[in-house]
């Protein structure tokens, strides 16, 4: 059967069926019909929909035998039980095994309806609970948090799911706005450490002065101004994950006070000689090379060394363009709930932009111009203003789309077609052709 809400009557009674049937017609309830329990067993699939209506006492496998069933395939489903004289007994046992209800012949029409509209209720209710558990399941995957069908993202969530669960320290590398707390995030809260504090702290948004002070704490009157203990962030962070984002701005003597805690799992507050053991995960996020900076004396390698245990590489947007329409349509619905208003379509200048655009501002900017789009504002400041390749026509947008994707899929492939068709889902002579007519190096 398929998915619609609808009523399964199985009863032997051709007259009585057919009764049932104009019933629940006359009010318009679908509804159908079969003679026998083996026959409602094939039609109840795993997307059945509806409700079932049986006899007790059929040919064959009887209404308790289906019911019985029937629960082993969904526990949720709603079966109404029809029994004839003397079989109450029978059937208030059924209720206790998982019937919905049951009904004593002869039964009045109204009684029939009554019934159905109240089962196809409650199998209504419980499907909408099913499917809003399965959303909140899909939003809390990596698939619906780190968004994008890219080799790279792939690669990236694989990599995520490996290394979560772990103490290792990781270090997140990308530009501006490619989502590094995002994965921070994904990594505590796919952890064992979930249920402990997730501690952000960007190292380059605080005076030097008060650095020292908000990492390690400080106890009172350790320096004027400090009228009580205050608990820094690492300390603050025991059993959970302390998160420094743009670690590549952090001083140089705070390097070496954040390794020796690295090291030792102790700190001490400033103004104090107590030593106080933590236990958290260190995630480091930076937009600059470390271990060239660490090369050239600006960062201190020993502690790049104990920060980068694994090492995750977030790709700007621009080399990841296939996952463009999948993130703005994300984006889209979030802000049309968020402003509670319908998205609206997407058209083929805005989509041409969309594709052209070099996205400085990587997904950030990307959901900036959902944002504006979902208000009914130009996604882009200006018509057109799609980066180099401005007021594309449709056309133009798609073929630059496929030619960045193969593109991308012939580097990753060191220019083997065999293996670049297979990555794509191609025949390889349609890649060929393809790589022919966009002038590609192979």
């Amino acid at each position: 059967m398929n998915n619609d809400l609808s009523v399964l009557i199985v009863e032997d009674d051709p007259h009585v069926l057919l009764g049932c049937q104009q019933a629940l017609t006359l009010e318009d309830i679908p509804c159908i019909g079969v003679g026998s329990a083996e026959e409602a067993l094939e039609r109840v699939g795993d997307n059945f929909a509806g409700i079932v209506i049986s006899d007790i006492r059929l040919p064959g496998i009887d209404g308790l035998e289906l019911l019985t069933r029937l629960k082993a395939r969904d526990r949720s489903l709603p079966v109404v039980l029809i029994t004839g004289h003397g079989d109450i007994s029978m059937a208030v046992g059924a209720m206790q095994k998982g019937a919905y209800d049951f009904m004593e012949k002869p039964f009045s029409p109204e009684r029939l309806v009554d019934v159905a509209r109240r089962a196809l209720e409650q199998r209504s209710l419980a499907r909408e609970v099913v499917s809003l558990r399965r959303q909140l399941a899909e939003r809390d995957s990596l698939e619906g948090r780190i968004i994008g069908r890219s080799p790279a993202m792939q690669h990236l969530r694989e990599l995520i799911a490996n290394v979560a669960d772990t103490s290792a320290n990781v270090l997140i590398e990308g530009e501006t706005g490619t989502g590094k707390e995002l994965v921070a995030r994904c990594l505590h809260d796919f952890s064992r450490r979930h249920t402990r504090p997730f501690v952000a702290l960007n190292c380059g948004g605080l005076p030097e002065n008060l650095f020292e002070s908000e990492i390690f704490g400080h106890e009172a009157n350790a320096f004027t101004g400090a009228g009580k203990r205050r608990i820094g962030k690492i300390e603050h962070a025991d059993g959970g994950t302390l998160f420094l984002d743009e670690v590549e701005s952090m001083p140089l003597p705070l390097q070496i006070k954040l390794l020796r805690v690295l090291q030792e799992r102790t700190l001490e507050r400033l103004g104090s000689n107590q030593s106080v053991a933590v236990d958290c995960r260190v995630i480091a996020a930076t937009k600059s090379d470390l271990d060239e900076s660490s090369k050239a004396g600006e960062f201190r390698s020993d502690l790049y060394y104990r920060l980068n245990v694994v090492t995750l590489e977030l790709p700007p947007l621009r080399e990841r363009r296939e996952d463009i329409l999948q993130l703005f349509e994300y984006f889209l619905q979030q802000s049309s709930l968020r402003f509670d208003r319908a998205a609206p379509e997407l058209d083929n200048q805005t989509l041409s932009n969309l594709m052209s655009h070099d996205w400085p501002g990587n997904v950030r900017e990307l959901r900036n111009v959902a944002e504006r789009f979902a208000l009914g504002l130009p996604a882009f400041k200006k018509p057109g203003a799609g980066g180099s390749a401005q007021g594309l026509a449709f056309a133009e947008a798609v073929e630059a789309f496929e030619r960045n994707l193969l593109s991308d899929a012939l580097q990753r492939s060191g220019g083997n077609l065999t293996q670049a068709s297979q990555e794509l889902g191609m025949a390889k002579t349609t890649l060929f052709d393809k790589v022919k007519k966009y002038g590609l190096s192979h």
